[in-house]
Formats: structure tokens, C-alpha cells, sequence
């Protein structure tokens, strides 16, 4: 069985999903192609090399349908004999692409991969794929599940009750992200990672200065009198400080096998060492990446304590507080450099984001193991070790 490494990894400066924001006229095939030209430039690889380009997109409607991952390859220029093909993970899609690519090239069934993703949320409004839909779950599955679902939101709002999160730290660790993504940004830390669009050389949603007063004045962004009678248990702890940004952003990684990387003249920068899916209760929904970090350090041999960096998408600021409290993580190993709250989380772009964020600070702390995991819509979560190339 081949290795899958990861030869490079770029994104875009991730920018405000509003109409003031500086991604906003940028169509998402140009957003895409973007850093699918960025990566094939900075590695020099003459893209009709690829076999594919597997892209992780959620809302898949308007300018996001009928696979992106083709359009944005032939913006970029690339040789019309290159495939694409758009996957949905939701949140993880992203994070899937690289997976996928990872075991294309493992089993032998291609050489050389591009994995992307992209998501302009502020020109393809999140949950449109679902507009105008009468009944999106179905009898069967409204019958396991008769009280129904509840909203993102609501499931963090659980999350926090259950394991005793405080509003108090909700908001530092709001606050954290924040100044940590401002201190990467100072320093220069995310300069090798971005290829800057439209006039965008930084992440654009980083509030620098914030005070923690500022951030206990907010109210509660997800009260709803029906959700709390059903659930008494919440008393209402996020504010839109301590959730992540609606953003727009795309990235790319250039995944290979060792002998093509050999074959090709290319530098891995690490090994795809191991990735996994996991499933928890679709109620809490964002729980996941718990067994998932369970499961991938199983089957990759590794303890925590073999682990130098996480990157754990920051959608909700209860969910990385409470994957950190059970599973009795360092948190000063975690979101080095902030994460979605400070950053933004481009919804099909974020699971490559992470990766191109979290190689990058491991690179520069010289550690060897990064474990990313990122939960998703229905109670799903990947997490993925990579192993840096010294």
C-alpha cells in the first residue's frame, strides 16, 4: 500500500460572509480556482500530472451546484483531462476531500491529488440546497426521531449545560481565539499559508483589542421560548461572540504518493498517517469528534500524549471546551493560532483550512503529530493524524 503525503498546503484569507465583506463580489468557481492555480504554483507541478481534484463544498445549490470542484479546476486552467468531483461532509467536507485523496492514493487507484474546498456563504446562503423542501428528513426517519432535531445552536446550548460550561468561559475562550489569531497574524505565522484574492492579505474577521467586558455585555444569540420549555436544562450561555463566523474562503493540498513525490522532484511536507469518520447522537449533533479522536488514536497506535498539536474547528466555543474537558487535552496544544471563531469557518473550505493552518504552526513549533477533527451537521466528525516529514 502506497503513503499519501502532502506535498503543500495554501488557502485565501478567509473574509466576512456579508455583503460589506471583501469576498463578497468573488464568485465561488473563482474562489476555488484560486487556490487550486496557488497550489499548482507553488509546487510547480504541471497540473496535467493530477488525476484528480476532490473538493469539499456544503451548499451545493446556485453558484455552488452541479459540481463546483469541475468549474473551479477549468478556471484555474488546468488541462480539461483533469477530473473534479464536489463531496459533502457538511462541515467536514473539507477534511473529507483530504481523506478521500489520502485513500486514492493509498489503494493505487491514482498517483497524484488535489484536495480542496470552498464555501462563499455570503453569495450562497447557508441551508439554501434545502429551500423550499416540504419534508427534508422522511416517515422513517421522523419516526425514530418524533420530537425532532434541533438547530447547531441549540445543540451547543446542550452541550454546554451537560458538561457545566460557564458563560464566563465561553467568552475567554472566545476571547482566545481572537488574540491568538491577532498574534499569528502580527507575527507573520499565517504569511506562508495564504495566497491573498481581491485585494484580501489577511483574515478579515479577527476583532483585534477585544476585552472580555466587552464580550459578557452580548445576549444570547439562540433563545427560543419553545426550545426552552422542551429543554428547561439550558439557561442561554452563547452569544454570537462564542460561535463561528459566517466567512467566505477556499484552500487546496497537493496529495501525492511518496514515489510520485520522488518521480516528480516534490518535497513532502508530512504523511497522511491516519483518518477516520465517527457518528454520535444526531441531538447533540456536535459530540462527535470525541469518539472520533477515540477512534483515530486507536487505529493509529498513538496516545494523546504522542500528539504536539489539535486543531478542533472552533463552530461552537462549548464544543472544543467540552471535547477538551473529557478527553483531558492540554489546551494550550489546541488552536494555536485561533481558530473559526476569530477566523471564520467557510463552511466546505474549513476542514482544508484547518490542515493548512495546523501543518504550518507544527512545522514551526517542529513538532511531528497533528490531530485535526471537526464536528458536523447529524452527529458526525472526522479527525485525521498527520505525521510531519523532518
Amino acid at each position: 500500500m502506497a503513503t499519501a503525503v502532502i506535498v503543500d498546503a495554501v488557502r485565501t484569507p478567509i473574509g466576512k460572509g456579508k455583503p460589506s465583506g471583501a469576498l463578497h463580489d468573488v464568485h465561488p468557481v473563482d474562489l476555488l480556482a484560486h487556490s487550486l492555480r496557488a497550489v499548482v504554483e507553488r509546487t510547480g507541478i504541471d497540473p496535467a500530472e493530477i488525476d484528480d481534484v476532490i473538493t469539499g463544498v456544503v451548499t451545493q445549490s446556485g453558484e455552488q451546484s452541479l459540481n463546483i470542484a469541475r468549474r473551479g479546476l477549468l478556471a484555474a486552467g488546468y488541462p480539461e483531462s483533469v477530473p473534479g468531483v464536489s463531496v459533502d461532509r457538511q462541515c467536514g467536507s473539507g477534511q473529507q476531500a483530504i481523506a478521500f485523496a489520502a485513500q486514492a492514493v493509498a489503494s493505487g487507484a491514482a498517483d497524484v491529488v488535489v484536495a480542496a474546498g470552498v464555501e462563499s456563504m455570503s453569495r450562497v446562503p447557508m441551508g439554501s440546497a434545502a429551500f423550499g423542501t416540504e419534508n427534508l428528513n422522511g416517515q422513517a426517519f421522523e419516526e425514530r426521531y418524533p420530537d425532532g432535531l434541533v438547530g447547531q445552536g441549540i445543540s451547543a446550548e446542550l452541550i454546554a449545560a451537560r458538561y457545566g460550561i460557564s458563560r464566563t468561559a465561553i467568552d475567554e475562550f472566545a476571547l482566545r481565539s481572537h488574540e491568538l489569531a491577532a498574534t499569528a497574524t502580527k507575527n507573520g505565522l499565517f504569511d506562508g499559508e495564504l495566497a491573498p484574492i481581491a485585494g484580501l492579505t489577511a483574515d478579515e474577521g479577527i476583532r483585534t483589542g477585544s476585552t472580555l467586558d466587552q464580550l459578557t455585555g452580548l445576549r444570547p444569540a439562540y433563545f427560543d421560548e419553545s426550545i426552552a420549555r422542551r429543554f428547561p436544562e439550558i439557561d442561554w450561555r452563547i452569544t454570537a461572540a462564542g460561535a463561528s463566523q459566517i466567512s467566505d474562503g477556499s484552500a487546496a493540498l497537493l496529495v501525492t504518493s511518496e514515489e510520485a513525490a520522488a518521480r516528480l522532484g516534490l518535497r513532502p511536507r508530512a504523511r497522511v498517517h491516519t483518518a477516520v469518520v465517527a457518528g454520535d447522537d444526531p441531538l447533540l449533533m456536535l459530540t462527535a469528534i470525541m469518539p472520533a479522536t477515540r477512534k483515530a488514536l486507536a487505529k493509529s497506535g498513538l496516545s494523546l500524549s504522542d500528539i504536539d498539536l489539535f486543531e478542533v474547528n472552533e463552530a461552537f466555543a462549548p464544543v472544543v471546551l467540552a471535547w477538551q474537558q473529557e478527553l483531558g487535552v492540554d489546551l494550550d496544544k489546541v488552536n494555536v493560532h485561533g481558530g473559526a471563531i476569530a477566523l471564520g469557518h467557510p463552511l466546505g473550505a474549513s476542514g482544508a483550512r484547518l490542515a493548512t493552518t495546523g501543518l504550518a504552526a507544527l512545522e514551526q513549533q517542529g513538532g511531528r503529530y497533528l490531530l485535526q477533527t471537526m464536528c458536523e451537521a447529524g452527529g458526525l466528525a472526522n479527525a485525521t493524524i498527520y505525521e510531519r516529514i523532518v
